[in-house]
């Protein structure tokens, strides 16, 4: 008789510890494979929350960044340009410069390269009188609005253009005019613009023409006093940059910050990146706790299911062996060697594991996706493990039923003989 046919009668008188045998593997590989694509599926899972939280959090942050690029635009200009020989005691003391440069220095410095500055403002201001108005002194600012630097994009005006024959008066000028009315300074006549809402600072009594005309009554033509930019929140050393990037360009020229807005845009810049930087590594902590917890998980899992599995087929095995004995006797006595009645009983392991592997395997498919909302793991790496484990569940039934195999070679044909028929 074959070795075939053996195994096949073997098998089929004993259905019952077979398909015990085969529901052991089988409920082992669904747990087993179950688990794993639980776990797998989990994981992509809490990536794609996680990811999406980053993206939400880095969209949140992108939109505070710019409310606070806003509120700290409000804040004006913290770079001023000057001549190079004016000197800053009589400037402060002024509030004006009484030296000059040509006006032709802005569209030099907005055609230049210069990145660490943007919002380019020439000026040309003087404290003067307004006799017409009964007041006594104000600080009047040509201007023809901010000029675009060339390697940069175009940004927003802080402050537009003023109209050709207009005027924008500060609080304190009003003097009970309304935008729109006529007003005549040192015999010009100009047209109210608009009047600025009290400020608190010195901008309460400037009041802002147009530039060419600001050249005309200081009969200063092609000439400005300064220029106002907004400094870039480049680092530390901020003003040390923008000084060597101006001063490369415009030689004849000093750049002084005003350091309490500069301070102020810098911090609060600074404080939303570190806050952006600090939520996305909270999240990626976060992710790493989830995967240690996974990790931790199937650790315990994966062992606890082989070991019940190996357990279990192993039992059925002795059983099948003890219940066999008269059955093996004679099959020794008959002639049947040592390593073929091994290969009889590790062949039927193996038809175990085959046959427990593929419904355990599709049983776990439909487990997890079941518990998984219907969706379960179909990365390849995926699938290769899942065809790892029908490979491995023969191996580990065959491994379960060895000792019990080794026993039954151990035992003398002729005593297993005489003790069955006393």
């Amino acid at each position: 008789m074959s070795l075939f046919r053996l195994v096949y009668r073997e098998i089929w008188f004993r259905k019952l510890g077979f398909a015990l045998g085969v529901l052991a593997v089988t409920i082992a590989v669904a747990a087993l494979a179950g688990s794993l694509l639980l776990l797998n599926l989990h994981d992509r899972r809490t990536e794609e929350i996680v990811a999406a939280k980053e993206t939400q959090t880095q969209a949140v942050m992108a939109k505070l960044e710019d409310e606070i690029r806003v509120i700290t635009k409000n804040l004006g200009f913290n770079i001023r340009i000057l001549p190079k020989d004016v000197n800053l005691l009589d400037f402060f003391a002024k509030d004006y410069a009484d030296k000059y440069m040509p006006e032709e220095y802005v569209d030099r410095l907005a055609n230049s390269k210069i990145v660490s500055i943007n919002h380019l403002l020439p000026i040309l201001q003087r404290k003067i009188d307004w006799p017409e108005e009964k007041i006594p002194a104000l600080l009047l600012v040509g201007t023809r609005g901010e000029v675009p630097i060339l390697a940069q994009d175009k940004k927003k005006a802080f402050i537009p253009a003023v109209p050709k024959g207009k005027i924008v008066l500060g609080n304190l000028l009003e003097r009970g005019h309304q935008p729109g009315d006529a007003v005549v300074l040192h015999g010009r006549k100009f047209v109210i613009h608009k009047i600025q809402p009290r400020r608190g600072d010195q901008d309460d009594i400037t009041a802002w023409i147009p530039l060419a005309d600001a050249q005309e009554m200081f009969d200063k033509k092609g000439l400005i006093n300064g220029m106002l930019a907004l400094g870039c929140n480049c680092n530390a050393d901020r003003l040390s940059v923008i000084r060597q990037e101006i001063m490369e360009i415009l030689p004849e020229t000093q750049v002084e910050e005003f350091e309490t807005k500069a301070t102020a845009r810098a911090e609060a810049r600074t404080k939303v990146a570190e806050e952006a930087k600090a939520a996305v590594a909270r999240e990626q902590e976060h992710r790493a706790e989830l995967r240690g917890e996974k990790e931790a998980f199937a650790a315990l899992l994966v062992p606890l299911t082989l070991i019940a599995a190996c357990a279990w087929v192993g039992l059925l095995a002795w059983s099948n062996v003890r219940e066999r004995r008269a059955e093996i006797g004679l099959l020794r006595a008959l002639g049947l060697r040592s390593v073929q009645l091994l290969t009889l009983f590790l062949s039927r392991a193996v038809l175990v594991g085959v046959t427990g592997a593929v419904p355990g395997l599709l049983l776990g498919v439909v487990v997890a996706a079941s518990l998984g909302d219907g969706a379960t793991a179909a990365e390849p790496g995926h699938v290769i493990g899942l065809l790892w484990i029908i490979v491995a569940a023969p191996l580990v039934a065959v491994l379960a039923s060895w000792l019990a195999a080794l026993s039954a070679l151990r035992h003398d044909p002729a005593n297993i003989l005489q003790q069955e028929t006393s």
